[in-house]
């Protein structure tokens, strides 16, 4: 490169011939010759040895040009690439064939205004809680102007847990967002639309909760990128005793690294613009709309109801009569007709009963007097008879000898 830049300079300031570049710079007029009679710098240029993907390039034209949507695993597998496992020089040449059949699926870049959507989802960690052996949900919420991180873990996936994980999140977040943002989660969604009690949670917080579509996972890439990077970077190497205790970590690992952390695309941390993203929100209603575990059911006489598959005893009075049963994230209440007829603390780990012993008491004394009503009753009465004195015999004997 540099002899061919001396050469061109000799030649053109200097005004000097061929041989005499030739002897001045060591190197044969050919050379010289060759530098003069380019136009650009020389460079190395070798043969494309070819791919081992090109022999199954025309199998992937035709696959693709029937059913423009197949992913790159599914052509590996259908081509016999590689004994169906796809690598990356596959994907490559993959997305190159697609540009070429016209096969692209381009993506805007979202831009958003403070306040104006919080994206939600649900992640589930790999550690199970040791106290009750299941791995319960991460109800996850970032707001996506500022990226500020919001988590929490909830007992199970039902709707009321959701909800009512979703009313600690927006209290903390301060405030409520121009729309929430869920993909289709069965807990809230059935069949492409909210289910009856997050619909009702959603008029009475005054919220607008948009769903995206199918398969596209573009749409919700903030709350995504937030899930993996709790998988990466909260749960390795941590181990959780209780669910209280997996929030009280996630709790400090939020505050003291996830939004405290630089965030170039925001341009400053997460915890540093959170006040801007407030001026955004609405104020949340007061007092927020009901959300738990809610089921209305007859009372059997075994006196206990199944919630989040956990049995609670209810009070034997009850029997055949309506409870309604209401679950929040710490405590069971059940009410007939008005007045309580149960308070648990509620219980995570599933599969057991859990009985209160005034109510075991209560249908001991309920069974006594059913018992003494129903076989007490039909029990002959023995009629009056007068008891007469002995020495009266006596006396009779005596008078007739």
């Amino acid at each position: 490169m540099s002899d061919w830049a001396e050469i061109r300079h000799l030649s053109v300031s200097e005004h000097l011939s061929g041989r005499a570049i030739a002897r001045r710079l060591g190197v044969s007029t050919h050379t010289v010759a060759r530098a003069l009679a380019s136009s650009g710098p020389p460079a190395y240029h070798r043969e494309r040895a070819g791919s081992i993907v090109d022999p199954f390039v025309p199998a992937i034209r035709r696959l693709l040009c029937d059913e423009p949507s197949l992913r790159a695993t599914v052509l590996a597998e259908r081509v016999g690439f590689n004994h169906g496992v796809c690598t990356t020089v596959f994907r490559a040449r993959v997305a190159l064939i697609k540009q070429e059949l016209g096969v692209v699926d381009p993506v805007d870049r979202l831009v958003f205004t403070p306040g104006e959507q919080v994206q939600c989802d649900l992640w589930l960690p790999s550690t199970p809680i040791r106290a009750t052996g299941v791995v319960h949900p991460v109800l996850t919420m970032v707001a996506c102007w500022s990226r500020f991180l919001l988590a929490m873990m909830v007992p199970t996936r039902q709707c009321g847990d959701i909800l009512a994980g979703m009313n600690l999140l927006l209290t903390r977040l301060g405030g409520l967002p121009g729309r929430l943002l869920w993909d289709n989660e069965t807990g809230i969604v059935h069949d492409h639309k909210l289910i009856p009690q997050a619909s009702a949670w959603a008029g009475g917080m005054g919220a607008a909760i948009k769903l995206t579509k199918p398969r596209d996972p573009e749409t919700k890439g903030r709350i995504e990128r937030a899930n993996g990077y709790l998988d990466s970077s909260f749960e390795p190497a941590r181990t959780f005793t209780t669910i209280d205790d997996f929030n009280t970590q996630l709790d400090d690992w939020l505050g003291g690294k996830a939004n405290r952390r630089w965030v170039r695309a925001a341009g400053g941390r997460p915890a540093d613009l959170l006040d801007d993203e407030r001026y955004g929100l609405r104020v949340l209603p007061d007092p927020l709309p009901r959300a738990g575990i809610e089921l209305t059911i007859r009372l059997s006489r075994d006196y206990h109801v199944r919630v989040a598959g956990v049995d609670y005893s209810i009070d034997p009075q009850a029997i055949g009569r309506v409870v309604t049963v209401t679950a929040g994230l710490t405590t069971v209440h059940a009410r007939c007709g008005g007045m309580i007829v149960a308070e648990h603390e509620r219980c995570l780990r599933p599969h057991q009963t859990i009985t209160d012993p005034a109510h075991v008491a209560q249908a001991a004394r309920l069974r006594h007097q059913y018992q003494d009503a129903h076989h007490g009753g039909g029990r002959p009465v023995l009629s009056v008879v007068e008891t007469r004195d002995l020495a009266s015999y006596d006396q009779l004997w005596q008078e007739v000898a």
